[in-house]
């Protein structure tokens, strides 16, 4: 039976907290909170952390660029799995195993032995979790509500994530600044198994449509990929957020911009980590309350070059309030495409194709996050830290421009959810 022909009845209208009368939805949310509070913190660990230990840019490079290898190497496998095994078995095995790497990484700084390639294989571990559990959880999001309310659970699922992207850095740098290492870690540690946890706790029936499964052939792993290329406003649309995040991206480089250019320490980098996910939030809560009615697509594109221009001013910056406010902007026109992106491809999906095109989503989207901290770290290195920044806001903003003109079913895109 498809998991989406379970779904519980509408109870009323959508409103502004529709998705949470709906049992599994509120735990969902839990996982999703937890999840992101977890990873933030164990970035703001594992970066500060490095960055104490070795000085380097490339250092924080090498770990964006472990991070994202997982999904890439495996994303192919990680789809169809999300389509043919039971997705909240995926989800909670993919987050202990998360919680076991931390744990191992934890127990080698209390003994006080973590070597480089012991941070970078729980990295790498964390990763190859994350590549799993990314595709079945955006592929889950949608079994939990009625269709009607979609854009709604959307909003609210992005926002969790940004809430943790607030809160996480903000815990992560305060324990690092008055605990140390360790209990960071072992708070990471801990948080991982609690969010694996509230995924183990839901009742919908999770097991893929039988129409998803089949022989593992080119055809079945490529069908995500193909799925994409036949919807130019999807792929616009996707494509849009890979080039601003591998261009515009920022995160790796707070750890250099807080110690270097701004004078602060970890306290200081945890608020700028969690800036743009306070700007996110702010504008999650008003999506809710006043949802995009009309004209998404050019909303759209006009929010990813807001998003560049924020970008290059932060480059120019040298005030940690300046460079705070920036970041807001960042977040919050930053989630005006998430949400539109997010709920076209949820809603427009079928449900037996939702992992292998939530993995395409996790290529494009997630991992080119992580391959974006690479990009950074490098051209930080060779350029330095307020030029590569600079750069990558000034290509995100042509890349937004010229997407009028590549992608035009996007700009002439009305609604967020076609009916």
């Amino acid at each position: 039976m498809s998991a989406s022909s379970t779904a519980p009845q509408e109870p009323r209208p959508p409103s502004a907290l529709s998705a949470f009368a709906f049992r599994d939805f509120r735990y969902w949310i839990g996982y999703r909170l937890l999840s992101g509070i977890a990873l933030q913190i164990k970035n703001v660990g594992v970066g500060w952390y490095l960055y104490d230990l070795t000085g380097s840019a490339v250092a924080l490079a090498l770990a964006g660029l472990f991070t994202f290898l997982p999904s890439l190497v495996l994303a192919l496998i990680t789809g169809h799995a999300a389509d043919t095994y039971n997705r909240k078995r995926i989800v909670v095995l993919s987050y202990s195993l998360a919680g076991v790497s931390m744990l191992a990484l934890t127990l080698a700084v209390y003994v006080n032995h973590s070597p480089l390639w012991l941070i970078y294989l729980a990295v790498v571990m964390i990763g190859v979790g994350r590549a799993f559990a990314n595709p079945a959880s955006q592929a889950i999001t949608p079994n939990l509500v009625p269709r009607a309310h979609f854009a709604n659970a959307v909003t609210w699922y992005s926002s969790s994530w940004h809430l943790a992207s607030v809160t996480g850095p903000a815990i992560g740098g305060l324990l690092y600044w008055w605990f140390g290492t360790l209990t960071v870690f072992a708070i990471a540690t801990l948080i991982f198994f609690v969010a694996a946890l509230c995924a183990y706790v839901l009742r919908t029936p999770l097991d893929p449509s039988t129409a998803g499964r089949g022989p593992v052939t080119w055809e079945t792993l490529s069908a995500g990929f193909v799925f994409l290329w036949s919807k130019p406003v999807m792929l616009g649309a996707i494509s849009l957020d890979l080039v601003a995040v591998l261009f515009g991206g920022v995160t790796a480089l707070l750890p250099i911009v807080a110690k270097d250019i701004l004078q602060t320490g970890p306290e200081g980098l945890g608020l700028l980590r969690s800036c743009p996910a306070i700007g996110a939030i702010a504008m999650s809560a008003f999506l809710a309350r006043y949802p995009i009615r009309k004209n998404a697509g050019k909303l759209m594109l006009i929010c990813v070059a807001i998003y560049g221009v924020a970008v290059v001013a932060f480059g120019f910056s040298s005030w940690l309030w300046v460079s705070m406010g920036l970041l807001l902007v960042v977040g919050a026109s930053d989630m005006v495409s998430v949400v539109i992106r997010h709920t076209m491809v949820q809603a427009e999906t079928p449900d037996e194709m939702r992992g292998r095109v939530a993995a395409v989503n996790s290529i494009f989207i997630g991992t080119a996050s992580d391959l974006g901290e690479f990009r950074a770290g490098m051209s930080a290195a060779a350029i330095g830290t307020a030029p590569a920044i600079i750069i990558g806001g000034m290509m995100t903003v042509g890349f937004a421009l010229a997407w009028f003109k590549v992608f035009p079913a996007l700009a002439k895109r009305q609604k967020v959810v076609e009916d």
